[in-house]
């Protein structure tokens, strides 16, 4: 049975899911995203790639600022939706929006909840180590994505895999999810479990100041959290060049035992020594560049051996 679908989503991360659900047959009555924002060189007006994509499909876009202007809710009852689909919408709905759709609201979110409820699942995951993650359909309720859970879709996180890499591969996976949670929804058979009170943690929004590279933290520590930032926002450094100091992102890193004092290159090809081990830059990124090779890099910009990274 096709379901009359209201669709909330705005990044990149979203549109498989909403293609998904399109192709799956099922009536999309509107699409809900972000507002178009600056965006580029020109600060000109950016549609996001949801409301991109749903005007491909030919749905009709709406993008409030939030849900407080009853005018809003009153719109979006109209349209008298069987279920309302969430992913990565990045406004918070109130209960009266909840209370809308007869099948109620689901969210397709990136962990095994409810390990890294929140805002940065993706990042949070690989920055702390986790070997496995993946995505879990969850009805939403009033808290922050603490409602029973339907299906999940586990994916394994590999030791070289950076947020980027996972971003795609649950992006991909989640849309599967949701696709065979909504023909289970249509068939009536897909059964919601509470979600266990242990193992509860939180996927804080990431912070500016938790971008800079500390050194004196293991190896492993500092390897994994680059790959949990890279490529967005990107783990960083300064390193002194011809003209001073200069910040350099750190996209991708590969793990050494070699040891020295946290912060000093031990080789002139980015060898950096941490609390315990080093880490070999791979990829990096000066200010107003592209991504490079690390070896692209060391062709204008010489970094000696004993330099001293902060």
């Amino acid at each position: 049975m096709a379901l009359r679908v209201v669709f909330m989503g705005t990044p990149d991360f979203s549109v498989p899911t909403l293609a998904e659900i399109v192709g799956q047959g099922h009536e999309v009555a509107a699409v809900y995203a972000r507002a178009p924002a600056p965006a580029g060189r020109g600060m000109e007006l950016r549609k996001s790639p949801v409301h991109v994509a749903a005007e491909r499909f030919g749905i009709e876009v709406r993008t409030p600022k939030n849900f407080r202007d009853p005018a809003d809710v009153e719109a979006l009852a109209e349209l008298a939706p069987d279920l309302i689909v969430v992913v990565a919408y990045g406004v918070i709905l109130p209960q009266s929006v909840l209370d809308i759709p007869s099948l109620g609201c689901v969210n397709e979110h990136a962990s095994l909840l409810p390990r890294w409820r929140g805002a940065a699942p993706i990042q949070r995951a690989i920055m702390a180590g986790d070997a496995e993650t993946g995505v879990a359909i969850m009805k939403m309720e009033a808290g922050l994505d603490t409602g029973p859970v339907g299906l999940v879709e586990k994916v394994a996180i590999t030791s070289e895999m950076t947020a980027g890499e996972l971003h795609d591969r649950l992006s991909r996976a989640g849309a599967d999810a949701l696709g065979r949670a909504l023909a289970a929804l249509s068939r009536g058979t897909l059964a919601f479990t509470p979600q266990h009170e242990e193992g509860v943690t939180y996927a804080k929004k990431i912070a500016n100041d938790e971008a800079r590279i500390d050194w004196t933290q293991s190896a492993q520590a500092v390897h994994d959290h680059i790959r949990g930032l890279s490529p967005f926002p990107g783990a960083f450094c300064m390193i002194d060049g011809a003209k001073g100091p200069e910040r350099i992102k750190v996209l991708r890193t590969t793990r050494s035992d070699e040891q020295g004092a946290p912060g000093i290159a031990l080789d002139d090809r980015l060898l950096i020594a941490c609390g315990d081990g080093a880490v070999r830059l791979l990829e990096v990124q000066r200010a107003g560049s592209k991504p490079m090779k690390s070896d692209d890099l060391l062709r204008g910009f010489a970094v000696a051996k004993g330099t001293v990274l902060s």
